[in-house]
């Protein structure tokens, strides 16, 4: 049998994740602003939180609409409306690596650790989840000096 060397689950895997780290930053320009992003709202829609303080009503444009997956606690770029002040276009989602990269520029506040907020969620349930299992074996123990007088 000939051998498979331009398709398959990992090659199209590697084949994007180079892309991704080789692209350039973008920054913002004119009538664009850096946003974080709150809650999906469905419908292409979400609630995000822009570096100005406003939170606005974001559209996800049709050309990433499928190319990348956006959720709650992403940096984006946003395109601003001139008629609406309080709805905008989302056209670009950043990874983590552009994220460290917008930070170290000086483009976006400290508080916009996408990644990081995540890591110390999970960090904070795993230890509420320890906590409840050694309260659970300290009621047990107490439950078995009640059975043996």
């Amino acid at each position: 049998m000939v051998k498979n060397t331009k398709g398959g689950k990992s090659f199209k895997k590697s084949k994007h994740h180079q892309q991704d780290t080789n692209k350039k930053v973008e920054l913002k320009s004119e009538n664009q602003e850096y946003g974080q992003v709150d809650k999906l709202l469905g419908n292409c829609r979400l609630s995000v939180n822009c570096i100005d303080g406003k939170v606005r009503l974001g559209k996800i444009r049709g050309s990433i609409q499928k190319r990348s997956w956006i959720s709650s606690g992403d940096v984006v770029l946003v395109a601003l409306r001139d008629f609406e002040d309080n709805k905008c276009d989302v056209i670009h989602k950043y990874s983590g690596e552009h994220v460290k990269k917008l930070l170290k520029l000086g483009e976006i506040p400290e508080s916009m650790k996408s990644s990081d907020k995540i890591a110390e969620h999970d960090d904070n349930n795993t230890k509420d989840i320890v906590d409840f299992q050694e309260e659970e074996e300290e009621e047990e123990k107490e439950e078995l000096d009640f059975d043996s007088i």
